[in-house]
Parts: C-alpha cells; structure tokens; sequence
C-alpha cells in the first residue's frame, strides 16, 4: 500500500513494499510467459483478460517547466520551453514536437527502431487530432488515431494490448499529448482574453507521454486485464467543470472493474484516475463509498501527483498529457523499484466540443482502465 504525507493537490506518496501476491486473486500462476487463466469470467463483458499480457518495456515523457517544478519533477525524461516550439512558431507546433520526442524517447529506452514499431496509437485534444496525425506524418509509422478526450493515454493501452495479445503485431506505441495554451484556446478562450477562471477549474497539463508495448517474454510491467468504458452524463454544462462531469464515468469503469476482477480497493497497491483534480477525486470517494467500495490512502489521481499547492493550480491537473506523462515517468519508474504491484490506471475523458456546450448541451465522459501488474 501506499502511505499519504499529506493531502490535497500534489499529495505526496510513501510507497512501501506490497504485502500480497500480486497475481494471486486472478491468475492461477505467476508465468507471464505461458498460459495465464483467470478464476473468474467477466460478468459484464466489458473487460478483457489477457492470455499473453503484453510488457510495457518503456515509456518516455515530455513536459513544460510548470509540471517539471511539481512534486514528481524529477521523474520526467525531458523538460521543455511551454512558450513555443523549437521555431517558436505556435502552441500547436509544440505540442506536435512534444509528442514526437515523447514516442522518440520511448522508443530509444525500448532499445529499438521507429521501423521495428508495428503501430502507433495516438490521440489529443485538438481538431481533427492534428498534434497526432502531424506527428505520425514525421515519425513514419502505422497510424491508428484513438480520441477518447483525456482518457486517450488508457484506451490506447487497452487497444494495443489487444492487438498484441491476439498476435496481430509484435510492438505498439501507445501516446498522447496536450498543451495548456492549446486547450484553452480549443475549449475555452484564448489565454489573450484574460477570462477569470473559476476555483473549481483544472489546469490543462503542458505534457506528453509514450508506452511501448511488446509481446516479449520475461519480467517487467505487464497489462494483464482492460476495461471498456461506457459514456456517462450526469448532466453538469459547465466547461470548467471537469471533475464533477468525469467523476460519475470513473466510478463506473472503476466499479465494472471491480466486478469483473473480483477484486476490492485493497488489492491493489494503487487506484489512479487520469485527471480528475481535487474536487473530481473527492466526488468519487463519496460515490464509490455509496456503492459500498471505501477508496482509501492507496487512491490518487494524476491530477494530484503532478502539482502543488503552491503553483496556483486550482483543482489540480488535467488534459490527455495529464495520465500519460505521470504513468511514463513516476508510475513506471515505482513499479520498475517493486514498490507498487498491481496498480489500476483509469484515465477520465469529457467528450464534449465548445459548440455542444455553447448550445445548451451536457457533457458525456468515459473512462477506460487497465491493470498494470509487475511479474
């Protein structure tokens, strides 16, 4: 479990080593590398257990200075100027940059070639997901856009291992970017404009992140089951509130996960949602408490590890480079340390466009989440 230093945004972790068999209450051995079966099958049909869990062998991030000044700084591959690209030409340009040095660095620390990749899923938050589509123009790999808004980095996850675990490719590059700039001007305003934000407002990570994921055998990280989120709306319109809008579709996911696994909150050595800040965390502890699952100390969201109280955040972090950057860089690096053995990753997504909202329309969200298990 983990032990929690304090609270709030930025809450800082302890982790110590996990007590329990980390494969115990699913698989019936510990092989990664032959027949794994399950003691259960899923009730919902909405979760998928791997025969062959695909090793995540690397992961690369990228982030601008705010995030590399935050409690996990440190744990980040490369630091970048969040101001411009590397022509200074826009926002947009660097967020493109950002994600090919994140897929760069993965690939790198994986030990292999942009051609040794079978497949790149990618997605943003930007139309028509260029930052992607632009980046896979310059990297020359296979390209499968995936949009689920911030929950873009874990569908990727589950889609790659998917592809893996059936034998349809060896490798994948599973990635996803966003930029603090670029999504305020998307989805808000312009940061010229000067509009005043609300307290319980998120702010956009300025972030990247990569996972290579291969069908190799022997020890490491692996994905061993994905849950399918379903699109939930609570009814909240208000574009600033993503954490109450996100919330219900966390508990969802987290709760079919739970269902389909036979496993509670305690077996895991960490529970993290993607982006859902301070304010969405604590509406699904109350939620999840009400359905009659206690999230306890080893809980956390991406949102929270990535900043600080002092950097005037508000709510927390948010945006698809939110999960993605965190889950590359210290996520990664603590389960490669043993300190944290089956871990649930569930990165949360708003699915709404400014237009939908501008006419009166609510906000749909999804999760999608995949258990991470070290063997």
């Amino acid at each position: 479990m983990a032990r929690i230093l304090h609270t709030g945004i930025g809450a800082r972790f302890m982790p110590k080593q996990s007590s329990h068999n980390s494969h115990s209450a699913i698989y019936e051995n510990q092989n990664f590398g032959g027949a794994v079966k399950r003691n259960q099958k899923p009730k919902t049909r909405r979760t998928i257990f791997f025969s062959s869990p695909p090793l995540i062998k690397a992961g690369g991030s990228v982030v601008g200075e705010k995030e590399s000044e935050g409690p996990i700084g440190g744990y980040f591959d490369k630091v970048v100027d969040a101001k411009g690209g590397k022509k200074k030409e826009s926002f947009e340009f660097l967020e493109k940059e950002m994600l090919e040095d994140a897929i760069e660095i993965a690939i790198k620390k994986a030990r292999l070639s942009p051609k040794q990749i079978d497949m790149l899923l990618c997605g943003d938050l930007l139309n028509q997901m260029t930052s992607s589509s632009y980046a896979a123009r310059e990297l020359g790999i296979a390209y499968m856009g995936l949009y689920s808004a911030c929950s873009t980095m874990s569908q990727a996850l589950a889609v790659g291992a998917a592809f893996l675990n059936a034998g349809y490719f060896k490798t994948v590059a599973c990635a996803t970017v966003s930029h603090f700039a670029t999504a305020e001007r998307q989805f808000r305003y312009p940061l010229e404009y000067g509009a005043q934000r609300p307290p319980y407002a998120q702010w956009t990570v300025t972030g990247a992140g990569c996972s290579i994921l291969t069908n190799e055998k022997g020890k490491g990280n692996r994905i061993t089951s994905a849950t399918f989120g379903k699109v939930v709306d609570y009814g909240i319109d208000d574009l600033n509130n993503m954490g109450a809008a996100m919330a219900p579709a966390a508990l969802d996911t987290l709760i079919t996960l739970f269902v389909d696994t036979g496993l509670r909150p305690e077996d895991f050595d960490l529970i993290v949602t993607g982006d859902l800040g301070k304010l969405g965390s604590d509406i699904l502890r109350d939620l999840a408490e009400e359905q009659g699952y206690r999230l306890g100390q080893n809980y956390t969201d991406c949102g929270q590890l990535i900043y600080d109280y002092s950097q005037k955040i508000y709510q927390g972090g948010s945006g698809c480079g939110c999960s993605a950057s965190v889950l590359n860089s210290y996520l990664l690096a603590k389960m490669d340390g043993g300190y944290y053995n089956r871990i649930a990753f569930l990165a949360t997504g708003a699915l709404m466009s400014p237009q939908s909202c501008f006419q009166g329309g609510t906000i749909p969200c999804v999760s999608h989440g995949v258990v991470i298990e070290r063997g």
